[in-house]
C-alpha cells in the first residue's frame, strides 16, 4: 500500500483502514505467538501499512487546522 493511494481516501475511510490494520496486526501477533503464522513477514509489513495510514491521517489533521 502506497502513501499516494492513501491520500486519495477520505478521513472516514482512513480511520476504518486504521482500525482494520490494527485488528489484523493483533491477529497476526496472536498467530505468531501460538505458532500458527506461516508468513512471518506479514507482521512488519502490516506495521508499516498502519504507520502510513496514521501518518496520512496526521497530515490531514494538521492541514485542516
Amino acid at each position: 500500500m502506497k502513501a499516494s493511494e492513501l491520500k486519495e481516501l477520505s478521513v472516514a475511510e482512513l480511520k476504518e483502514k486504521e482500525r482494520d490494520l490494527s485488528q489484523e496486526l493483533f491477529n497476526l501477533r496472536f498467530q505468531k505467538a501460538t505458532g500458527q503464522l506461516g508468513n512471518t513477514a506479514m507482521v512488519p509489513q502490516t506495521k508499516k501499512d498502519l504507520a502510513r495510514v496514521k501518518t496520512v491521517l496526521r497530515e490531514l489533521e494538521i492541514s485542516g487546522s
